[in-house]
C-alpha cells in the first residue's frame, strides 16, 4: 500500500516551547506537560496558533520498552517557559507531508512515506532535518479518530 497524497510544504523557522517525556508512554508525559504550559500561557491547543509537532527523542533502543518523545508548540517572542518546558529554535525547512487518521496506522504510514521518498526526485537535506508528527485534533478521546500529518524532511 502507498500513501494516498503527499504535499510539499515549507515550514518556517519557529521559536517553540518544548516538552520531553521518557518511559513506556512518553507521548502522554510530554502532552500533559504541554497542556499545563499552554493553559498557563493562554494558548488553546489544537486551534489556530496551537498546533503541536512531536517526534521520538531518543528513539526506542533494542531490548528496551523506554524511549523519549519531544513535543513542540510554536510560541511568540513574548512567551516565557519554566522547567520542565524549554524554549528552543526549530530551523524549519522543506517537508513531504501526508495526512491520515488513526493512531494504529502511524507506523505503517511512516513506512509508506519513506517508500514514497525512495521513489521521489527528492534527497535528504544536508542537515538531515527532523521528522515530525502533527496531531490536528488533540482533544479527541478516541485514538482511532486522531488526524495526523507526518512531516519528512526533504531537499531538491
Amino acid at each position: 500500500m502507498a500513501v494516498k497524497e503527499v504535499r510539499i510544504v515549507d515550514l518556517p523557522p519557529m521559536r517553540v516551547a518544548s516538552s520531553l517525556g521518557f518511559g513506556k508512554e512518553p507521548e502522554d508525559q510530554a502532552w500533559k506537560q504541554m497542556q499545563a504550559f499552554a493553559a498557563s500561557a493562554g494558548i488553546r491547543l489544537g486551534e489556530k496558533g496551537g498546533q503541536t509537532y512531536g517526534f521520538n527523542n531518543p528513539d526506542p533502543a533494542p531490548g528496551s520498552e523506554n524511549y523519549g518523545y519531544e513535543l513542540w508548540l510554536p510560541v511568540g517572542a513574548d512567551v516565557e517557559a519554566k522547567p520542565p518546558i524549554q524554549i528552543k529554535q526549530a530551523p524549519g525547512g522543506k517537508y513531504a507531508v501526508t495526512r491520515f487518521t488513526g493512531l494504529s496506522n502511524i507506523g505503517r504510514v511512516w513506512k509508506e512515506l519513506a517508500a514514497w521518498f525512495e521513489d521521489s526526485p527528492y534527497s535528504c537535506p544536508p542537515n538531515s532535518g527532523q521528522c515530525l508528527e502533527a496531531l490536528h485534533n488533540p482533544l479527541e478521546t478516541d485514538p482511532e479518530k486522531y488526524v495526523f500529518d507526518l512531516y519528512l524532511p526533504i531537499a531538491e
